[in-house]
């Protein structure tokens, strides 16, 4: 069963762009070795979500969703820094994710599978 893009979660993402790799790793896991794989599924809001309205759009079965750009990932991660630009106001659905995860490692491991690397590694 494909877990890819059939949810709804969000994360802070990497802040060491580096190190991107889509691959999970044994031991811990951290964003800063994903391609943002979580920041590309879908987002339901939740009421009480105090998201600004710019970075909302409606599902096509009516509920109110984050919006994802062309590159296909949530309109909210700053492409710089590879992080979530509204961390301290993300939805509810986002911050019950937990980073290396069951659900965490199911998606990146069927992203992987499916698609090459969106984020080339940047040496320092």
């Amino acid at each position: 069963m494909m877990l890819f893009g059939a949810l709804m979660l969000c994360h802070s993402a990497a802040r060491q762009p580096w190190l991107m790799s889509t691959r999970p790793t044994k031991g811990k896991v951290h964003c800063a070795s994903c391609d943002a794989v979580c920041c590309r599924l879908v987002v339901f809001l939740e009421s009480g979500d105090d998201v600004p309205a710019h970075f909302v759009t409606q599902h096509p079965k009516g509920r109110d969703v984050m919006a994802h750009g062309e590159d296909g990932w949530c309109v909210a991660l700053d492409r710089t820094r590879m992080c979530c630009s509204i961390y301290e106001n993300r939805p509810a659905v986002c911050r019950r994710f937990v980073r290396g995860g069951s659900y965490c490692n199911a998606i990146r491991t069927d992203y992987a599978r499916e698609h090459d690397r969106a984020i080339k590694m940047v040496v320092k």
